[in-house]
């Protein structure tokens, strides 16, 4: 089990890729090298769990790790959440599993998520409006909402513009308007009790997603897919004041590892009885560790 005595941060952020070569490619290896150059991330292949297990124990530092089940929109082979969550525990003195199940598979996708919950202790979900091609206040996803509502699971969303497809050919399908923030607000009003992040600095609707996790009390923000030196001057300051409890650590892991973004973190002006929060504390009080 993770010591939060002793690892310096938490980073609610990181991808479970599958291993390079062990997967028949269906296009996805395309999209992954070409997000690489996006990010200008240091590898050629994706690490495994494992190797991220590795190095995140390097670094001194816990991380919630997740799949993205998009397949019915992309084409994607989904990495089975039964194998990141076996992965994860196998590793489970650095990381913290979450699945992912596309809402529009119903009601097999609410047993799917209450069985993942009860048998292999997944601790939230992560949803990507743009990747699975939905709203997130859209009633389809409401019986999943349920089981996690139920279970006191976390719900992680994707928001803002997205690196996944930016630069492909119409990219890649994408359509970045399913990730403004304001449709979390829905859903953080009809499951109140619902721990939501909103995830990534939320171009171009930041202020958005700063409106949400201000009024909402249980919407968080996640500082994942961006250096923090490209961070809006809007964000840092409510970083340093009303939101200093409810933002997080996140890399975005493969594509930025977590030393990178630390770095840069500490070159911007965030208080420094803050930091601690921002780093650890928050995820650690959310994730229910301390």
């Amino acid at each position: 089990m993770i010591d939060i005595s002793k690892v310096r941060a938490i980073d609610i952020h990181t991808h479970a890729e599958e291993p390079c070569g062990n997967h028949a490619d269906d296009g996805y290896d395309e999209l992954q090298s070409t997000m690489a150059k996006y990010f200008r991330a240091p590898w050629s292949h994706p690490p495994t769990i494992v190797d991220t297990a590795q190095h995140y124990r390097e670094q001194n530092i816990a991380a919630v790790i997740f799949p993205v089940d998009a397949e019915r929109e992309t084409g994607y082979r989904r990495y089975k959440n039964e194998e990141v969550a076996e992965l994860a525990a196998q590793n489970d003195d650095v990381l913290i599993p979450f699945a992912s199940i596309d809402p529009h598979k119903g009601k097999a996708g609410a047993r799917e998520a209450r069985r993942l919950i009860q048998d292999f202790g997944i601790k939230g979900f992560k949803f990507h409006p743009t990747m699975q091609g939905f709203y997130a206040n859209d009633r389809l996803a409401y019986e999943l909402y349920e089981v996690l509502a139920e279970e006191q699971c976390i719900a992680l969303f994707h928001t803002g513009q997205t690196g996944v497809g930016s630069g492909m050919r119409g990219g890649n399908g994408m359509r970045l308007k399913y990730s403004n923030p304001m449709y979390m607000d829905d859903v953080a009003v009809d499951f109140p009790d619902m721990k939501i992040i909103l995830a990534h600095p939320s171009f171009p609707w930041q202020e958005e997603a700063l409106a949400v996790a201000q009024h909402k009390p249980n919407v968080y923000i996640d500082l994942s897919g961006w250096s923090p030196k490209y961070f809006p001057p809007i964000l840092v300051r409510y970083c340093n004041s009303i939101l200093r409890k409810k933002v997080l650590f996140g890399s975005d892991w493969p594509m930025i590892t977590p030393e990178r973004w630390l770095a840069d973190f500490e070159q911007i002006d965030i208080k420094e009885s803050i930091r601690p929060d921002i780093l650890k504390n928050n995820a650690a009080t959310l994730l229910g560790l301390i």
